[in-house]
């Protein structure tokens, strides 16, 4: 009988001949408690002993990975009190010394007789070959072409040939394995089946049959993390009853000049972008339909998602029901007030007035926008909630106050959530449970965040997604440099004076509040002090100072006096990272910015650029003193933001030097979705992967024809684990 994955997730990896108590207790440390979680237990590398390098082939300065034999292992005390280790390794014809600084443990582990490979940086010391701290996988005395390398971690004490040796127990036992994807699809993108892809990963005899393998297997996981979005997708659309809107043509981009939103795109004092345009017709599709819309708008900084949320709101408010716009943050929620009652000032519908002696009678009446945070004073909170009750407010907007004890709707239609990677599950659906009794209203979730295609796909595969990819006409270009010396950073200085000169503003962004003993990053308290202090560099200059522990009313105050002008620099943490508009800040000055994530510094280089004036940011950096890795990565991330403005080009990168983690929530015992697959390596199949649970799903939507990935599906991704992924984070 053919294996299938849930037996063995239900056999503990004691019951393996070659798992005693000790072996156990370093698989568990890894997360290894049963033979399924050790079969999917995939090696990191497999070396290929017939193409390995020989150590006298190698050049100075040149990487390289080399198979050798340890054959002694000599430790001393440096001047400094640390401990070095040298390692005098061989192929069998030349010999390679490794040195180890501050790596006591590598006189325990590196011990003679043991076969390793080791990868590093060739050095030539007093003549003889060497590596410094080179990465070392300990393969024991595995023979064979191919050898598999594990994950190995020296804390738990397990090594790759403690894996490798059980690993041809689990194969032999487990034999033939069920296969869950059809013959057809195997056969469609000329894959392998499972049998031969656990042995091609585990026990391959070639490097091509490693590539099979590997490819079989980035598939399967794929597959069941589509198929898991696309069945709660459809099912969601089959069983919850929405709102039909009327939206008058808004689904073919041409919405009827006499309806509230036809009125609102013929007021704009600018045309819409093509991106734009796109995605209003998206959503007047999704609109129109019987069930809830669940769609995913992102957009690049600047790109326009507010119009996009006013039409939302407005299809929904033309045909008697309400909207509401959600915001992690009451300054957030403030900026969306005040920028959507500019829009929509002057803007009548009809509704009813409840003073008026005809009761049944409609008037025509200006279209009410509120604001509900929980600095809302009392008695206009009172009236907010009534009008909402009894919808004479049209379009609310707010922070977590609107899913608060006694906010009620009379007939909520339209949900606009922004930034909604901020706010948890519960949150956004208990504001779509809020809809007065009517069908669950059609929700649209906003990020400015641009997220990858294949990651959109996948984290958000359940979502239909709208990309708003163009920018506005008239948006300047923002120059961005990276101040490496002191000298550079005195240029920032320079250039924020000047244009302070010439009337315009600048921000200046920390990374903390307070100085951190641990981190040697520029605090914003202290960076204030310094830059106002007499003879600093803003001396004479009307700078405020902003940042989480500011007291709301104070923030308000100086974000007020910023946006008038009567401030030129703004001192600030990363509060200022969205929602924050002034045309007339020219310069963003970023200390330490090599603290900062790809997507958090494109966010504040936002805040500029806004205008139609020239604008700068100023990435200040000197990462030399992080470690090799750290280093390395931070100066990938601040020559991106030099030298792309593109937010979803910068996205990828992102992708690229952070890895992707696991994608649907916490899985039990902290297994990572992907665990071969990469959003980055692997964009096609995520594609392909998306059109056969398309298809799949349509065909047979319980599965009742594919049993084996039915099981799998429910074994990965448990319904207590699997929560509401239509509005997930």
């Amino acid at each position: 009988m053919a294996r299938r994955l849930a037996t063995l997730a239900s056999i503990p990896v004691t019951e393996l001949k070659g798992v005693g108590p000790k072996l156990a207790d370093s698989l568990t440390k890894v997360g290894v408690h049963t033979v399924l979680d050790l079969l999917l237990y995939y090696p990191r590398r497999h070396i290929d002993r017939t193409r390995q390098a020989a150590i006298a082939d190698l050049l100075p300065g040149e990487e390289a990975a080399v198979l050798v034999g340890i054959e002694r292992v000599d430790a001393r005390i440096t001047r400094n009190r640390k401990k070095m280790v040298t390692v005098t390794v061989t192929d069998g014809r030349s010999k390679l010394k490794l040195t180890f600084f501050n790596q006591p443990w590598r006189e325990r582990q590196l011990r003679p007789g043991l076969d390793a490979v080791v990868f590093g940086k060739l050095e030539i010391y007093n003549g003889a070959r060497q590596m410094t701290n080179p990465v070392v996988d300990l393969v024991g005395d595995k023979t064979g072409r191919i050898i598999p390398v594990y994950p190995q971690s020296e804390k738990a004490g397990l090594m790759s040939w403690d894996v490798a040796k059980i690993m041809d127990e689990v194969l032999e036992r487990a034999g033939e394995f069920a296969d869950p994807v059809p013959m057809a699809v195997l056969d469609r993108w000329d894959l392998v089946d499972r049998s031969a892809a656990f042995t091609g990963i585990h026990a391959p005899g070639s490097m091509k049959e490693v590539s099979e393998a590997r490819r079989r297997l980035v598939f399967d996981e794929l597959l069941r993390v589509q198929v898991e979005l696309v069945a709660r997708k459809r099912e969601l659309e089959a069983t919850t009853a929405g709102i039909a809107h009327r939206t008058d043509g808004l689904g073919e981009g041409d919405p009827s000049p006499d309806s509230l939103v036809g009125r609102f795109l013929a007021r704009l004092p600018y045309a819409l972008t093509g991106a734009q345009r796109r995605a209003i017709a998206e959503i007047g599709r999704d609109l129109a339909r019987p069930h809830p819309m669940h769609r995913l708008l992102q957009g690049d900084v600047g790109a326009g998602k507010t119009v996009v949320a006013v039409v939302t709101l407005l299809a929904a408010v033309q045909g008697g029901h309400q909207g509401a716009l959600m915001a992690p943050t009451e300054a957030l929620a403030e900026q969306h007030h005040l920028g959507v009652r500019a829009l929509l000032d002057g803007f009548t519908v009809s509704g009813h007035a409840p003073d008026s002696l005809f009761a049944a009678a409609d008037i025509e009446r200006p279209l009410s926008v509120a604001l509900l945070t929980n600095r809302t004073p009392a008695a206009e909170r009172r009236r907010i909630l009534a009008g909402l009750a009894d919808g004479g407010v049209d379009i609310v907007i707010g922070t977590h106050a609107l899913i608060q004890e006694g906010v009620a709707f009379s007939s909520l239609g339209a949900v606009v959530i922004d930034e909604q990677h901020r706010f948890g599950v519960e949150q956004r659906a208990a504001l779509r449970d809020r809809h007065g009794g009517g069908g669950v209203p059609d929700v649209l979730v906003m990020t400015a965040t641009p997220i990858p295609r294949t990651a959109a796909m996948t984290v958000y595969g359940d979502l239909d997604v709208s990309v708003l990819d163009e920018l506005p006409a008239g948006r300047q270009p923002i120059r961005t440099s990276w101040a490496r010396t002191p000298l550079d950073a005195e240029g920032a200085w320079a250039l924020v004076r000047d244009e302070v000169a010439e009337g315009r503003q600048a921000y200046v962004v920390c990374p903390l509040i307070e100085e951190s003993e641990k981190l040697e990053v520029a605090s914003a308290e202290d960076t204030f002090a310094r830059l106002t202090a007499e003879g600093g560099e803003l001396d004479g200059l009307r700078v405020g100072l902003l940042h989480g522990r500011v007291k709301a009313v104070e923030r308000e105050q100086v974000m007020a006096a910023f946006r008038r002008g009567d401030l030129d620099v703004l001192v600030a943490t990363t509060v200022i990272e969205v929602g924050v508009d002034v045309p007339n800040a020219t310069v963003m000055v970023i200390l330490d910015a090599d603290r900062f994530g790809i997507a958090q510094l494109h966010q504040l280089r936002g805040r500029v650029g806004r205008g139609a004036a020239r604008s700068w940011c100023v990435l200040v950096a000197d990462p030399t003193s992080t470690d090799g890795d750290e280093r390395a990565e931070a100066v990938a991330r601040l020559e991106a933001l030099v030298r792309s403005q593109d937010g979803f080009e910068l996205a990828e990168i992102d992708l690229d030097l952070r890895g992707e983690g696991t994608l649907m929530g916490e899985r039990q015992k902290g297994r990572n979705d992907l665990r071969l697959a990469s959003l980055r390596r692997d964009r096609e199949w995520v594609g392909r992967a998306r059109e056969v649970a398309v298809d799949l799903v349509d065909q047979d939507p319980t599965l009742a024809a594919h049993p084996v990935l039915a099981e799998e599906i429910a074994l990965f991704f448990p319904d207590e684990d699997a929560a509401d992924f239509l509005l997930k984070s």
